[in-house]
C-alpha cells in the first residue's frame, strides 16, 4: 500500500489545522482577531464534513490528504487492500473546483468514503479478498457505488475483508500491510475487527474514513461496527441494488452503509435509495421487543453495557416489551447455512461467468488462502453438501425445505410478533461477546456461531437491522453494539429511531 510522503503529510496537516497568528508589534486595536480553533477533520462525521465543505470551511483536498496521512499511520490494522491516493486527490481537486460559494451542494460533495473489496469500483481491483481475483478490475462501478459517487463521494480505497465474505473474523492471510495477519480492531489491534466487512469497520472505527460500504449476508455490516464502534444498516433484502457485488446468496446478500454517526447512515441510505430525509423519532412513541434468547450467555461487558443502554433509552421514553419466542433461534438455524452454502455454488458461478473474470468456480476455490474458507468450499460448497448429525448430506433437499417451509415460516413469525405486540423493532446486543482475539481460532465454527447468533435471524428473514454503538466495556475497553431489527421495509423508521437513540447513547470514541 503506498505510503504518503512526509512532505505531503505535513502539507495536509498545515492545510487542515493551521491557525492565523497575531501580527507582532501592532497595537491591540490593530491586531487581527484570533482565528477559530483548528478543525480536526478526521474527528468529524461524513455529514459534518459534507456541511463544512459546502460552507467552505476546508477543502476536499485537505480532507483527503488528512485521511491518507492517517491511513499511512495505521497500516498495522490491515484495513485496506487498495488505497487509491492519486485517484482520491484528483477527485477531491475536481470537487473543490466545482464548488461555488452560495450554491447548493451535493449530499456527499467532496466527502471521502471506503468500499469493501467485493463491491466493484471502476478501474480498481475487486479481489473479494481472494488471490484468484487479484487482477480483476471491473470497468464499471456497482450501482450502489455509482449512486454515492453521483452524490459527490470520493473513494479513498478498497477495504480488506474475510476472504470471499465467508466468515466473521477478518483473519485473512491473503493481503497484509501490518506486521500481523488479519484485519485488526481499531480499539485494540490484538483483537478481531469482525467480518466480513472487516476493513470498512476498522477504517471507520480508527477514523481512516468517516463512512463506507460493506455487505451483509449474516451480520457482516453489523458485526464489524459492533466490534469497532460505528453505526450501520443492513437494509431490507432487495432494497439496495446488488449488481456489481461478488455474491454468496441472492436470498441473503445486501450492501449496507457503515459510518461514524447515524446522520451518515441516514444520508448514505437516502442517496442510495432516493428516500426522503428523516429526522430523529420521538422516543416516547417507540416500542421495542426483548426476546430472552438474544440476551442469553452474554459476557460481562456486553451484559452491563446493554442493560445500561436500555435503562437510558427507557428513561428517554422507550417502552421495552418482553416477547415470548422460544423457537426463534432453532427456526433460523434451519435456514442460514442451507441458503448460504447452496446458493453460493450457483450465484458465484453465474457472477464469475458474467463479470469477465476469466475464471470458473473451481479455479476460484483452488486459490483460496484462508484455511477456514478453503475447507468450507472443498467440503461443502463444491460438492453441494451440508453438515448433519450423521455426517455430510446432500444439500438439495435441505435447501428446498429451507426455502419452501422454514424461511416463509420465519418471515410470518416476525410479522406476527411485530403486529401483535405493536413493536417498532426487536432490540438486543448485536454480538453476545466483545471482539475476540485476532488469530486463526477466531475463524472456527464455534466462534462463528456465537458471533452471528443474534444477527443471523433477521438476515434469514430479509428484514432490516440497525447497529448502534451502545457504549464501551469497562473491563475490555472495547465497543459493545446494540441492534434494532424492524419489520420489512421499515428501514427509514429504524433510522429515525437510531438518530434519536444515538442522541441518548452517544457515539463511540475513535480507536487508537
Amino acid at each position: 500500500m503506498p505510503t504518503l510522503p512526509a512532505a505531503a503529510r505535513l502539507n495536509a496537516l498545515l492545510a487542515v489545522t493551521a491557525t492565523a497568528t497575531l501580527v507582532a508589534g501592532l497595537p491591540a486595536a490593530a491586531q487581527k482577531p484570533a482565528a477559530p480553533p483548528p478543525v480536526d477533520v478526521v474527528a468529524l462525521s461524513a455529514s459534518e464534513l459534507a456541511d463544512g465543505l459546502c460552507r467552505g470551511l476546508y477543502t476536499s483536498v485537505a480532507v483527503v490528504d488528512a485521511y491518507l496521512a492517517r491511513i499511512a499511520g495505521h497500516q498495522n490494522l490491515n484495513a485496506f487492500i487498495t488505497v487509491d491516493a492519486d485517484g482520491a486527490r484528483k477527485a477531491a481537486a475536481a470537487s473543490d473546483a466545482a464548488r461555488k460559494p452560495g450554491s447548493p451542494c451535493l449530499p456527499l460533495a467532496g466527502v471521502p468514503i471506503v468500499v469493501k473489496d467485493n463491491i466493484a469500483v471502476a478501474g480498481l481491483p475487486t479481489t473479494a479478498g481472494t488471490p484468484a481475483l487479484k487482477n480483476y478490475r471491473p470497468a464499471a462501478d456497482a450501482p450502489v457505488v455509482a449512486r454515492l459517487k453521483a452524490a459527490g463521494a470520493i473513494v479513498l480505497g478498497k477495504t480488506h475483508m474475510h476472504e470471499l465474505a465467508f466468515g466473521i473474523s477478518g483473519f485473512n492471510p491473503a493481503w497484509q500491510t501490518g506486521p500481523e495477519v488479519g484485519v485488526r480492531n481499531a480499539h485494540d489491534p490484538t483483537r478481531s475487527a469482525g467480518g466480513s466487512s472487516s476493513g470498512t469497520g476498522a477504517a471507520i472505527g480508527a477514523r481512516l474514513a468517516p463512512a463506507g460500504l460493506g455487505t451483509d449476508t449474516g451480520g457482516s455490516v453489523r458485526v464489524p461496527c459492533a466490534f469497532n464502534g460505528c453505526a450501520s444498516l443492513r437494509p431490507t433484502l432487495g432494497r439496495y441494488p446488488g449488481d456489481g457485488i461478488v455474491p454468496i446468496s441472492r436470498h441473503r446478500d445486501t450492501a449496507g452503509p457503515m459510518a461514524v454517526a447515524m446522520s451518515d447512515v441516514e444520508r448514505l441510505d437516502r442517496v442510495v435509495t432516493g428516500a426522503a430525509p428523516v429526522t430523529a423519532a420521538d422516543l416516547g412513541g417507540v416500542r421495542l421487543g426483548r426476546v430472552a434468547a438474544l440476551f442469553a450467555d452474554l459476557d460481562a461487558d456486553t451484559q452491563a453495557v446493554t442493560e445500561a443502554a436500555l435503562t437510558r433509552l427507557k428513561a428517554a421514553g422507550v417502552t421495552v416489551v418482553d416477547v415470548d419466542w422460544p423457537d426463534l433461534l432453532p427456526l433460523s438455524d434451519r435456514i442460514g447455512f442451507p441458503l448460504a452454502l447452496y446458493d453460493a455454488y450457483d450465484d458465484l458461478s453465474t457472477w464469475l461467468a458474467a463479470s469477465g473474470t476469466g475464471i470458473d468456480l473451481k479455479t476460484l476455490a483452488a486459490g483460496i488462502a484462508s484455511p477456514d474458507v478453503k475447507g468450507t468450499f472443498d467440503a461443502l460448497v463444491l460438492p453441494r453438501k451440508l453438515p448433519a448429525a450423521n455426517g455430510l448430506v446432500d444439500a438439495a433437499p435441505v435447501y428446498k425445505k429451507a426455502m419452501e417451509v422454514d424461511r416463509p415460516a420465519l418471515q410470518k413469525a416476525y410479522a406476527r410478533v411485530f403486529a401483535s405486540q405493536r413493536l417498532d423493532a426487536l432490540v438486543f446486543p448485536t454480538v453476545p461477546r466483545v471482539a475476540m482475539a485476532a488469530n486463526a481460532e477466531a475463524s472456527g465454527p464455534a466462534v462463528f456461531g456465537t458471533v452471528i447468533r443474534n444477527t443471523d435471524p433477521g438476515s434469514n428473514a430479509g428484514i432490516p437491522g440497525l447497529q448502534l454503538p451502545a457504549g464501551m466495556g469497562s473491563a475490555s475497553g472495547l465497543p459493545v453494539g446494540l441492534e434494532l431489527d424492524g419489520p420489512a421495509d421499515s428501514d427509514r423508521r429504524l433510522i429515525a429511531i437510531g438518530l434519536a437513540a444515538e442522541a441518548v447513547l452517544g457515539r463511540a470514541p475513535a480507536g487508537r
